[in-house]
Parts: structure tokens; C-alpha cells; sequence
């Protein structure tokens, strides 16, 4: 989405401009919600690794077996038990994996519950057919099956209403209760209550150097505050570290700025392709989400032929609907609650609707 002000990435080049940032993540204000599109059917999600909503247990691994499936193409491993207990797909760096049972909620904001076992955590090279038989994998794999170092999902609840504060040895705060944007104080009509702009190196305070040489400069205004794009960059890039772009346009294969160019970037699988951003172009069924993805939203007429806001997919909760993750400006934050718009990718709520495109990484 085109931002409303300049933003601060500079490039180390005398007298040279940085251009303005395009902003990130959707426009989510009352009066959108009021002009939502007509029902369509309703989806059923009818489960995604076992088909029960759930990806199993009981590693054995002297009788571990592997197997392919398709759509996208993936890499399967199942435990003696012939439960489900590692999920790699072509192509991409996030690797599902089954281990010790979870619940998240945020009770402020949803009575929604998240009980799982899966961790989802990044590989060290994109995963490709038969990628199991080699060291690098065999070596990851047995580092982290049975891991329960923090992994994207625990990274991201780090930044709910409530998160307690971490900050690193040298005192930078890179944790805790995060806002989306500063307050927009224009008072223009049809305006949002928050701005957007706001990245991951804007929530720690800090200048960040990105690969392609620009320097992210962080704004005092925007302390603490993490967008729907800047918090996906946060968890994935900052925490996790996938590589980042510093803009949607800058060189590299890093992970774009926005939430449009997240989505429309060649990075990872599509696994459910962007055909359009109408009403029309929702996907026909959601089988193919598994935790770990991240989705996008076509929220506001405004932002055009741009998608404008993303989140993750967290897993199904106690009800069976899916749920996922994002920062939103009614919350003012990072949440799985139901202000603004339930947090189910099944159904004909709010974003279920307004779903357009996932992507695993």
C-alpha cells in the first residue's frame, strides 16, 4: 500500500534522497467494514497434515519413513507410530515440525484458543527434493526435532497486549507489548486511527543496515510499534533471521517491505496462488494452509490493484477454525483477537473474506 509520509531507509551515499517508503499492511477502519461484500459459500477446512486439523506425534526414528506429496510438492516424515511429525516444502525455509504441546491465547481480546504441537522453525537452505539425505539437513534435524528454543510462533506472541519486555545484553529492547502505529492526529475524513510505516527496526529503536547498503533509521514517534508487514518482518527477518530488503524495490532476495510485495515476491511456495485482488479472486478452499504460512488480505478499495495486509498462520483452536496471527490497528498491535474482524481463515468473517494469496517462506 502507497505510504501517506516519507519514511526513513537512507542509503550511506552522499546526497543521494531515499525515496518515500511505501507503507505496509491494510487500512482498517469501521467505515470499511460496513461496506463488505455479499456471502459467498462458506469454506470448510477440513484439516491440513492428517486431516484432522492437527499434525500428530510419536517420533520413531529408527522406523521413520518419508514420503512426497503434492500441491504444493513437499517432503512428509512419519514416525514409527505413522503420525505426521515433519512437514518440508520445495522450495521454501519454513519447516513444520511436531513436538511438545501449546496453547496460545490472548483473553483480552478473543476467547479463542490455540492448543498445538506444532513448532515451526527455519531451515538454513530453501528445501528441495531429497534434501533429507543430506548432512546439512541430517545435522538441523537433530539440533531441533525435539527443540524448545522459541520458534516463529512463540516470537510472534512476544509482541501481544501483555508481553513482558526483553531487551538483548547491550539493553535494546527487541521484545514485549508491541502498538501498530502512532495515533493520526490529521483529523482527515475517511482517515485510519493509526499510521502505518512502522518496521521492525522501528519497534527496537535502533539503525539497522540492511545487504543492499540503506541503513534503516528508526522515528522516536514510532517506538514499539510494528505494522502488519514490519511485524512479519520482525518474527521471520529480525528474530528468525530470514534476509530482509529494505524496500519492496531494493536488490536482493530478501523479504520485501510490504505486504503486497511480500505476496507478489518469487520468494518460497505459492500455496495459494494470487489470481486477482476482487471479491472473485478469494480462493475456492483453504486445504492447502498449514501453520507457518503467511496470508494476505485485500482490505481497502483504496490501495487499487495492491494487497494490503498480512499475517501467519497459527493453527486451528479449540472450535476448529483456523486462526492466524497479524498486527492490526484496532487491537493497536500484534493479536489473534476479534476487534475489528474475527481471526478465521474459514467461514465468512471479515479476512476470511477478504483472503486473497498464502505463501510459505
Amino acid at each position: 500500500m502507497a505510504g501517506k509520509g516519507k519514511k526513513k531507509t537512507r542509503h550511506i551515499v552522499p546526497g543521494l534522497v531515499v525515496l518515500t517508503l511505501v507503507g505496509a499492511s491494510g487500512y482498517l477502519t469501521v467505515e470499511l467494514r460496513k461496506q463488505e461484500v455479499p456471502g459467498v459459500t462458506e469454506v470448510r477446512n477440513v484439516g491440513v497434515l492428517d486431516g484432522t486439523g492437527g499434525s500428530g506425534g510419536g517420533a520413531d526414528d529408527s522406523k521413520a519413513t518419508w514420503s512426497r506429496l503434492e500441491n504444493p510438492a513437499r517432503s512428509v516424515l512419519r514416525g514409527g507410530d505413522g503420525q505426521i511429525v515433519a512437514v518440508l516444502t520445495d522450495g521454501s525455509r519454513t519447516a513444520t515440525l511436531t513436538g511438545k504441546a501449546r496453547t496460545f491465547q490472548e483473553p483480552a481480546a478473543t476467547k479463542s484458543k490455540v492448543s498445538t504441537r506444532d513448532w515451526v522453525r527455519l531451515l538454513p537452505e530453501e528445501w528441495k527434493k531429497g534434501a533429507e539425505k543430506e548432512q546439512w539437513f541430517k545435522d538441523w534435524y537433530a539440533e531441533n526435532k525435539d527443540s524448545e528454543e522459541d520458534d516463529l510462533f512463540a516470537f510472534a506472541f512476544q509482541y501481544v497486549t501483555g508481553a513482558p519486555d526483553k531487551k538483548d545484553e547491550q539493553g535494546t529492547l527487541y521484545a514485549g507489548d508491541a502498538d501498530f502505529g502512532p495515533l493520526n492526529t490529521t483529523g482527515a475524513e475517511g482517515g485510519d486511527l493509526r499510521l502505518e510505516q512502522s518496521d521492525f527496526y522501528d519497534f527496537l529503536g535502533v539503525q539497522y543496515p540492511f545487504r543492499d547498503g540503506a541503513v534503516g533509521a528508526p522515528e522516536a514517534m514510532r517506538a514499539r510499534a510494528l505494522d502488519c508487514s514490519g511485524f512479519i518482518r520482525m518474527v521471520l527477518g529480525y528474530r528468525a533471521r530470514y534476509p530482509l530488503m529494505s524496500l519492496d524495490s531494493a536488490s536482493g532476495d530478501g523479504l520485501p517491505r510490504t505486504a503486497n510485495g511480500m505476496a507478489r515476491s518469487k520468494l518460497g511456495a505459492d500455496v495459494l496462488p494470487l489470481t486477482g485482488v476482487s471479491a472473485e479472486d478469494r480462493p475456492a478452499n483453504i486445504d492447502q494452509l498449514q501453520p507457518g504460512d503467511l496470508v494476505f488480505f485485500k482490505l481497502d478499495a483504496r490501495t487499487k490493484e495492491r494487497l494490503d495486509h498480512v499475517g501467519m498462520v497459527l493453527g486451528y483452536d479449540t472450535e476448529g477454525h483456523l486462526i492466524f496471527v497479524s498486527s492490526r490497528e484496532e487491537v493497536n498491535g500484534p493479536t489473534i483477537g476479534d476487534i475489528g474482524g474475527v481471526s478465521r481463515l474459514d467461514g465468512n468473517g471479515y479476512y476470511a473474506k477478504t483472503l486473497r494469496s498464502a505463501k510459505r517462506l
